[in-house]
């Protein structure tokens, strides 16, 4: 009978210490994916080679890393802003705490419906995978769902995270459309880039005129019937320099197609006819904006047109952007800009 008793004791022992040991791998491995899940961070931001971000309404981005610098779509390179920007995020991205259980089927719910899809690689391998978004209620963090790039298959826990010192939310940091990628710089080149430069004015036709250059101290100024003209050096040489590092302030190509097609059946008053050394010509139409409604006349002046801003169309007539005058202003002289003081009357 003792000899039972000690059985049935074994036994019960056993089964505690099976149970004991079941529960601790359970709670272990429930602590194992519960930190898995929170993994978003990559640190290693020198390694990557591409980011994928796509949004809920079809707009995709691919950005890959070259030589001459982060590229989207394989078509024009990056702003340096958007990408240091990105990366940053990617590198510090912290999760601030866990979904309450009470809020999480709302926000999964939400997160399906809007959220953003972000891949990273390092060389082929994707390193990193997971979904941004809609920002809390308190704006200061953004909710995110991690996916197992092992299995593909999504964490089902989603966290708020954030970035450390920076109050705000992801979602701008993360950009899906490719017109937002692009690096607004539209003109920038220097003399030795340059092989000839055609101003056409189309109110005023005799302020019109060519320059070509034929070294980086060598030039040509011409009327647009081939007659020289003179020029001063220095006038000249200023007047190159300002096609550096032009950008416009908005493209406009992605947004609304009613007011581009009412542009298109409108004459630009301007226009820009680049060629350069490597047998590239690009053309840069200019179009007056209208006056915005609430603008005050100042000093007794109404304004017929926007003084501030206008739209160019450019790369073979796709594209269409906004920008400013204070920007591009410089660059629609008249012959008589470049007419040296001891020649003038």
């Amino acid at each position: 009978m003792k000899k039972r008793s000690s059985y049935i004791i074994i036994g019960i022992l056993l089964l505690l210490v099976g149970f004991s040991l079941y529960t601790y791998k359970k709670k272990n491995k429930s602590s194992t994916i519960d930190t898995e899940a929170r993994d978003f961070k990559y640190k290693d931001t020198a390694a990557i080679t591409k980011i994928f971000i796509a949004d809920k309404e079809g707009d995709k981005s691919t950005l890959t890393r070259t030589k001459n610098g982060w590229v989207v779509n394989n078509k024009y390179p990056c702003r340096r802003d958007a990408i240091l920007n990105l990366l940053e995020v990617i590198k510090n991205i912290e999760v601030k705490m866990p979904v309450s259980k009470k809020s999480k089927e709302g926000v999964l719910r939400v997160m399906a419906a809007s959220a953003l899809k972000v891949e990273i690689y390092a060389g082929d391998e994707l390193v990193k995978q997971y979904y941004v978004g809609h920002e809390t209620p308190d704006s200061e963090g953004s909710y995110v769902l991690l996916t197992d790039v092992v299995t593909g298959e999504n964490y089902t826990e989603p966290f708020v995270a954030f970035i450390p010192g920076f109050q705000g939310f992801l979602v701008p940091r993360y950009i899906a459309k490719e017109g937002e990628w692009r690096d607004r710089i539209v003109l920038n080149y220097t003399p030795p880039q340059l092989k000839q430069i055609k101003f056409t004015n189309f109110e005023r036709p005799d302020s019109s005129f060519i320059i070509d250059i034929l070294t980086t101290n060598s030039f040509k100024l011409k009327s647009l019937q081939g007659k020289e003209l003179p020029f001063d050096i220095g006038k000249m040489k200023q007047y190159l320099a300002y096609f550096q590092n032009v950008s416009y302030e908005t493209l406009l190509s992605d947004k609304s197609k009613k007011l581009q097609d009412s542009l298109a059946m409108q004459k630009p008053f301007a226009q820009l006819t680049i060629s350069s050394n490597d047998f590239r010509t690009s053309e840069f139409k200019f179009y007056y904006k209208q006056a915005p409604k609430d603008i005050n006349a100042e000093h007794g002046v109404v304004y017929k047109y926007d003084p501030d801003r206008l739209y160019m169309r450019f790369d073979f007539d796709k594209e269409w952007a906004l920008v400013q005058f204070y920007s591009f202003g410089k660059l629609f002289v008249s012959s008589n800009y470049f007419v040296p003081s001891s020649v003038k009357k």
